[in-house]
């Protein structure tokens, strides 16, 4: 979600890698070791999306999504299409949210790996479902 096309994914996962490497002596075991990998993980993906926007030339959020088609049968292709479009219009705190409660944690974990409390990651994650789903009904996608 952090990258837009499949080389600025390899630099991403690259630099993820770095991070944790070098990271690893400071990590003291207060907390789960995936807690740890997850916000360092994170803090990477948004440096590195912050970096992203300040190159003169960055692409635009449309390349490499297909064209969505009129037809009534909507596909998983064009479901998926939608979202990832949806997702690039979040910002970096809304992006980190739903990529870890797709990833399947729970909104404590979600808390703890962003540094929020539980109540507030759990009002943060149904606005940005909402917010999601209104981008993507300007999209044209019907539910």
């Amino acid at each position: 979600m952090y990258a837009d096309n499949p080389d600025d994914q390899s630099d991403l996962i690259q630099e993820i890698s770095l991070q944790l490497w070098k990271s690893f002596d400071g990590f003291k075991g207060d907390s789960k070791f995936s807690t740890w990998l997850y916000r360092v993980a994170l803090n990477t993906a948004i440096t590195f999306l912050k970096k992203e926007k300040r190159r003169v030339d960055k692409m635009s959020l449309g390349v490499g999504v297909e064209a969505i088609s009129d037809m009534p049968e909507v596909d998983k292709n064009s479901q998926l299409a939608h979202f990832y479009r949806a997702v690039q219009d979040l910002n970096q705190i809304e992006k980190a949210l739903i990529f870890l409660f797709i990833e399947g944690l729970a909104h404590k974990e979600i808390a703890v790996n962003l540094g929020l409390s539980e109540v507030n990651t759990r009002v943060k994650l149904n606005r940005t479902k909402q917010k999601l789903q209104e981008i993507i009904k300007k999209q044209g996608y019907e539910f």
